[in-house]
């Protein structure tokens, strides 16, 4: 028989090991969960991406040309790929060839603006959107990226025969780290995996989101197609046009749309081949949609690789860490792209075009040359951003006339007197810096009258040098008039209101269009006065004038008045039916 008190002392030990094993569960369910918000190879699948384990792949050689696709259109877009290509010249060390598959006003701006910032080793080709539309414009598709979000499916049959591989990009995507060690883990790829992607960080291909909530089928959570690695040759190989048309021709029979456009197709045909796929560490596509997961793939700022504002909202996605993003991408949009025009040093390429000859007038100019500043910044080449904010040019009129002007920062506050005194298409040169280009942006946004005017052509062209460089200004806005006549103009003089009806009807009455070239002239008028009001009638503009409260412009040169500081500005021209003193047209600045 057993004392009274051992089975109180083996219940007590029992019970002591029972906590122990439970703790020991305890601490060892916390560590997974801990390794899986940090991608430890401790986690589970479900908890992180499986392909963050393994060796790190070593970067291509130094020289090798990098390949990346992107599809883009439009006025915002084409700003979109702008910090988007900043980001990757910041970081990368090898040339790279940019496929843009674009529309024709994409393609006019970004065409012009890469002419024009010649930065070395990069090259870029040109595809035509609107070529493409047919081939997925059967498809119904509910994201806000349109027809557009589905030309990512037709890239292996557009680009080049001969190029095998290629990173396709959305054009909402930063960089955080140099494209080759994306461009390295082809390297990664198995014999038959064509696709490389990282998982979707929501819930949205689990079916969870809300009630009643169908998503298009996928392989677990599915993958985001923001960032793609793409085997062009084995993706040909495999019959790709094929096989996603008959996989999306089969869902539609049983969903009305796609809801995430090109990535809910490129998700349906992975569930049938999971072959294809081979997913990717998911710091290299970081999503910051509105359900997002993402915080699990990175722990420290430094684990970041690529950043993707995959949602409509964008900079105002929220997110814990959105406030650490948003400053990282405007870094990049306020960047100073001059600064990116550098070299890759021990990479032979081929020049920009025109560079060559451009160093060797550079070369040749003498230092001590009182004028050497001038000619240095006559050949200096700015980078040019045509139709900066969307515009919509008017239907063509024959005898239709477009104000013409350009300006600096200090000068925006005409642009709404502007637009008062104007009521013509306009097309306006800005001379302006990476920063001040994005204070512009929300000035124009902020103004009622500057948002309502989408007929006002906005060109800017980036600051580079000490000296304001206003015959190119003036050419480039002049290169972007549509009408068959401008009316040339300083930002600071302000036409009279019925100026642009008076032009058009006095260039149809002149004949003009049929006649040699002409000129017609505007005098101008200014007023010392700091409170005037605009003469609405040629009569009180000469009421003025005889009293002394205008003045012919810069009649004090000759007059012996003392110099204003500052004036008021009128234009005037003559009626051509009713020569002499019974004028009608005048501006006032």
């Amino acid at each position: 028989m057993l004392p009274r008190g051992r089975p109180r002392a083996l219940g007590a030990a029992a019970l002591l090991l029972l906590l122990l094993l439970l703790g020991f569960l305890l601490f060892d369910w916390r560590l997974r969960g801990a390794a899986a918000l940090d991608g430890d190879p401790l986690a589970g699948p479900r908890d992180s991406n499986p392909s963050d384990c393994g060796p790190q792949p070593l970067p291509p050689p130094k020289c090798e040309l990098l390949h990346v696709a992107i599809v883009c259109a439009g006025h915002n877009s084409s700003r979109d790929v702008i910090t988007l290509v900043k980001s990757m010249l910041f970081y990368r060390k090898n040339p790279l060839h940019l496929h843009l598959v674009t529309d024709a006003v994409a393609r006019n701006i970004l065409e012009t603006l890469f002419h024009t910032w010649m930065v070395p080793a990069v090259r870029v080709s040109f595809y035509d959107a609107d070529e493409l539309k047919p081939q997925v414009s059967w498809i119904p598709n509910k994201h806000y990226s349109g027809l557009y979000g589905l030309m990512k499916l037709v890239l292996p049959g557009t680009l080049p025969a001969e190029l095998a591989r290629v990173i396709v990009l959305d054009t909402d995507i930063t960089f955080a780290s140099d494209i080759a060690e994306l461009w390295a883990l082809f390297a990664h790829f198995s014999d038959t995996q064509a696709i490389g992607l990282v998982e979707n960080q929501s819930d949205w291909y689990l079916g969870n989101l809300w009630k009643n909530h169908r998503p298009w089928p996928a392989l677990g959570r599915g993958f985001n197609t923001g960032v793609i690695l793409l085997r062009l040759d084995r993706l040909r190989q495999a019959g790709w046009e094929q096989m996603w048309r008959l996989t999306a021709r089969r869902e539609l029979l049983t969903l009305p749309a796609t809801s995430l456009a090109d990535q809910d197709i490129f998700n349906a045909v992975i569930k049938e081949h999971p072959g294809l796929v081979r997913p990717l560490p998911c710091v290299w596509n970081v999503q910051l949609s509105d359900h997002t997961l993402a915080e699990r793939c990175y722990s420290e700022a430094s684990d970041l690789k690529v950043i993707h504002w995959n949602s409509p909202k964008k900079l105002r996605v929220k997110n814990k860490h959105v406030k650490l993003f948003r400053n990282f991408y405007l870094t990049f949009l306020e960047y100073d792209g001059n600064l990116l025009r550098r070299g890759l040093f021990g990479c032979p390429s081929q020049p920009p075009s025109g560079a060559e000859q451009l160093q060797q007038a550079l070369a040749q100019l003498d230092e001590e040359d009182p004028c050497f500043e001038f000619r240095q910044q006559q050949l200096t080449v700015h980078r040019v951003h045509v139709t900066f904010l969307p515009h919509e040019p008017p239907p063509s009129q024959p005898h239709d006339v477009t104000l013409v002007a350009q300006l600096s920062m200090d000068r925006l506050q005409m642009l709404e007197a502007l637009c008062r005194h104007w009521p013509g298409p306009m097309s306006l040169a800005l001379y302006l810096t990476d920063a001040e280009a994005q204070q512009f942006l929300r000035f124009v946004e902020a103004s009622p009258v500057l948002a309502a005017r989408q007929d006002v052509a906005y060109h800017v062209v980036y600051r580079e040098g000490p000296l304001y460089p206003v015959n190119q200004l003036r050419n480039v806005a002049l290169a972007q008039a549509l009408t068959p006549y401008v009316f040339l103009s300083d930002i600071d003089f302000l036409p009279a209101y019925s100026l642009y009806d008076y032009l058009r009807a006095s260039i149809e009455q002149l004949g003009l269009g049929s006649r040699r070239k002409a000129a017609l002239v505007v005098p101008a008028f200014e007023t010392l006065h700091y409170r005037f009001s605009f003469p609405p009638s040629k009569v009180e503009l000469l009421a003025l004038l005889d009293a002394g409260a205008l003045y012919t412009f810069r009649s004090w040169l000759t007059s012996g008045l003392p110099i204003p500081t500052t004036w008021l500005q009128l234009t005037w021209t003559e009626d051509p039916r009713r020569p002499g003193r019974d004028t009608k047209i005048f501006a006032l600045a």
